[in-house]
């Protein structure tokens, strides 16, 4: 019998755009042999599924269910795509979990450290993963350039501390410049975080549960022909993306062993995609996130495709480990 499968997409954060994207080519993509795909559109208005002639129907969240033609519908699984609150800090998978249902991403407290830059760096700082020197701003504290300038030098990266998509995120390169990027970051969240600039090969490592085995994926390596790697370099061909990436052996074996050293250490599942910039040969972790890019241009598509996963196997194999 085939089995029922929510899409969840869209959101409450500026990734709403990104979701919708991801969450189509899902939809788009799953086998209809073997799933019945339904796009259930979540919003702070609302929550709806929205049928192939875009009929919006509501979303009982006491179950989870949908009526359709006086007929309910209940979800064998939730495949997550929803990048940002509430489908990757943690609240939808507290959610489905309440009400026992299966769903691909890394469960509520994973997904809420890992949403939580400041939070994923103090919690992997026992593990002596290397990462850049940070400062930490919550909104309301006063702002001394000073003292951020001597911490982490010039030039710097200010970012919101629980936001994706390079949203809120501006490189300074003079003190007097960083005001204006703290205003800049807080729109998107109440805290952030100001990093290091570290100068070296970016690279994007894609690990997931495939076959019921921890998998790293080919590493892909960054060239943005922005400053950083922005909003424009990840969605609007402002970057070139190189998978495999062009490492010598240790660098790929470093970052291969770290990614997935990061993803069993914090007991992740389903989709990751951690960054990192090489200093030498050791990579410095950025982020990890727990909700990637799934379109046809996205990052983990691209490596999936080239360890020889059609999007159709990768999109499946995620149903399939989170009904194990």
């Amino acid at each position: 019998m085939k089995k029922n499968i929510a899409i969840i997409m869209g959101g409450f954060s500026s990734e709403y755009g990104i979701s919708m994207k991801s969450g189509n080519v899902v939809f788009n993509y799953l086998d209809p042999d073997q799933y019945n795909p339904f796009r259930i559109i979540i919003t702070k208005e609302k929550w709806v599924y929205l049928d192939k002639n875009e009929r919006e129907f509501p979303v009982d969240r006491s179950d989870f269910s949908i009526m359709v033609d006086n007929k309910k519908i209940t979800f064998d699984c939730v495949f997550n795509a929803i990048h940002g609150t509430p489908g990757e800090d943690g609240l939808m998978q507290a959610y489905f979990e309440l009400l026992g249902i299966r769903q691909t991403s890394c469960n509520h407290y994973e997904a809420a450290l890992t949403f939580n830059k400041r939070d994923l760096l103090s919690v992997l700082k026992p593990y002596n993963v290397p990462c850049a020197t940070s400062y930490f701003l919550n909104k309301g504290q006063e702002i001394d350039g000073d003292a951020i300038v001597a911490k982490v030098g010039l030039p710097c990266f200010v970012k919101a501390n629980r936001a994706g998509s390079s949203y809120g995120v501006s490189k300074v390169y003079k003190k007097e410049d960083l005001e204006h990027a703290i205003t800049n970051a807080f729109k998107e969240d109440n805290q952030i975080i100001i990093e290091s600039f570290l100068e070296g090969t970016e690279v994007s490592v894609g690990v997931i549960t495939y076959k019921n085995e921890v998998t790293v994926l080919p590493i892909t390596e960054i060239i943005s022909e922005n400053d950083f790697f922005d909003f424009e370099a990840k969605y609007q061909g402002k970057s070139k993306e190189i998978t495999p990436a062009r490492l010598n052996p240790t660098q790929e074996s470093n970052v291969r062993k770290l990614a997935e050293t990061i993803y069993r250490v914090l007991g992740l599942k389903g989709y990751t995609r951690s960054e990192f910039i090489f200093i030498g040969d050791t990579p410095h972790l950025l982020e990890v996130n727990t909700t990637p890019g799934l379109t046809e241009e996205s990052l983990l598509p691209q490596q999936a495709q080239c360890a020889g996963i059609s999007l159709g196997e990768l999109f499946d194999s995620a149903i399939v480990e989170a009904l194990r």
